[in-house]
């Protein structure tokens, strides 16, 4: 398995249409059917990344600013912006289509982070994540922040320990207290 990966090769685009069955009484499309659509693509960019099974460990903020109505399709788009051990960060974004009336918009962003395991279920190392586009490296440079955040909000790490997160916060060093 190569050490490093470009991130540009675990782009992923998924393509879905909003049918009857995936609504809800409004006719927009259900809040439940687009996480499973999004946690499927950016999965699979996950895989493609590090060439294992991968699972959810979690899903960032998912706000719905816009509803998704009957008939329209929907555009996921996923790719992998930082590989950390075991664990990828994968950003997604959601585009919706009217097509008849010839609009698009973004309606959806979110990060998601996989782990990937081995065949008994055990975390396992993955290539390094290289980005080469300015939005790549954007989305790169930031991931180490969202990281940080993620595990003291989870209480896997403690505040203090959180050196990226200081800038954010304001939290300056004392020496030694």
């Amino acid at each position: 398995m190569p050490k490093q990966k470009p991130v540009k090769l675990s782009e992923v685009i998924m393509t879905e249409m909003v049918l009857p069955n995936d609504t809800n009484t409004l006719h927009n499309l259900m809040g439940g059917k687009l996480m499973h659509w999004m946690d499927v693509v950016a999965a699979i960019a996950a895989q493609k990344h590090s060439n294992r099974i991968v699972v959810t460990a979690s899903a960032d903020s998912i706000s719905f600013k816009h509803p998704i109505p009957l008939g329209n399709v929907v555009t996921l788009k996923s790719r992998v912006t930082r590989a950390f051990n075991s664990s990828i960060e994968v950003f997604i974004e959601v585009w919706a289509e009217d097509i008849p009336a010839n609009k698009k918009i973004l309606t959806h962003r979110a990060f998601f982070t996989f782990v990937a395991v081995d065949q008994n279920g055990r975390p396992i190392e993955v290539p390094e994540a290289i980005p080469e586009t300015p939005e790549e490296k954007e989305l790169y440079d930031g991931a180490l922040r969202r990281r940080q955040l993620r595990l003291v909000l989870a209480k896997r790490m403690d505040p203090k320990d959180a050196v990226e997160l200081k800038s954010i916060f304001g939290f300056e060093e004392n020496n030694g207290n």
